[in-house]
């Protein structure tokens, strides 16, 4: 969830009226759904101004109190981002982010499945944070190996910078992860049996495979950069695979999840 619209995403607050009215409808189209989601996650960014900045609080004031209105049955599950903790986080932003949307790590299951949501700016550049890139290394070898020993039907990971947009052995850059980090991270993942890893950060609809691990990169709910519309990704797990499909915010809130998905939740 990001500013603006449309255009231009580095301005400071003058079109946040805008990205309001977009997440009031995200929240209407997802407490329509039925049955309910089993959780709805934000894949980082939660607001656009980044530490430090003038508008910062009162756009994390704006936020929660959009997602008050989300169904109360419906947990929501935060994932931090560049505009949470910084383009190199240090650890007063992570504490911040911490104190404000809870850890920026961790690990759950619903239903069956094992899911993992990473801080993956520690990843991007951890030079102001060695220590805590390190803690969460370690923490996530122990995840990975508890998923790997328990054989897990699925798991599935949420982070905001993707591996990688389109093809695993893609060039570097703003939207995605160093190959040697990225590589490294594919294979922890591919050897533990994960099967998907869900992103943000390009404001973009992208992904790919690496092996039988699925790449999903998500466009934004706020600022499109690309041809996508504002929207979200409906993802229906069964024992058998993992379905998502990305849809507007109009579509969702007007048709709901079409048929094909439908079926597929009523199989679970």
């Amino acid at each position: 969830m990001k500013a603006w619209a449309i255009g231009d995403c580095d301005n400071g607050g003058d079109e946040w009226e805008e990205e309001i009215k977009l997440t009031e409808q995200a929240v209407q189209a997802i407490n329509q759904l039925n049955p309910k989601p089993k959780f709805f996650v934000l894949c980082g960014d939660l607001i656009h101004g980044m530490p430090g900045t003038q508008w910062r609080k009162d756009q994390e004031q704006d936020l929660k109190n959009v997602l008050k209105n989300l169904d109360q049955d419906i947990p929501l599950v935060f994932v931090s981002g560049n505009h949470d903790i910084g383009n190199v986080p240090t650890p007063e932003t992570i504490d911040d982010y911490c104190k404000h949307w809870g850890d920026d790590y961790f690990s759950f299951w619903v239903g069956g499945v094992f899911f993992l949501v990473l801080n993956s700016q520690l990843y991007f550049d951890s030079s102001k944070s060695p220590e805590l890139k390190q803690n969460q290394d370690e923490w996530l070898n122990a995840q990975l190996a508890v998923a790997e020993k328990r054989k897990c039907k699925h798991v599935i990971v949420f982070q905001h910078i993707p591996l990688f947009l389109q093809n695993p052995d893609e060039d570097h850059d703003y939207f995605n992860l160093e190959k040697l980090v990225r590589h490294e991270l594919m294979e922890k993942f591919h050897k533990a049996g994960i099967k998907a890893v869900f992103s943000g950060h390009y404001h973009r609809n992208a992904g790919g495979f690496y092996k039988n691990l699925e790449m999903v990169v998500s466009s934004a709910i706020g600022c499109q950069l690309g041809e996508d519309t504002h929207g979200l990704r409906v993802v229906v797990v069964t024992a058998e695979k993992i379905v998502h499909k990305y849809y507007s915010l109009n579509d969702l809130s007007s048709g709901g999840i079409e048929k094909k998905l439908m079926d597929l939740i009523k199989q679970k």
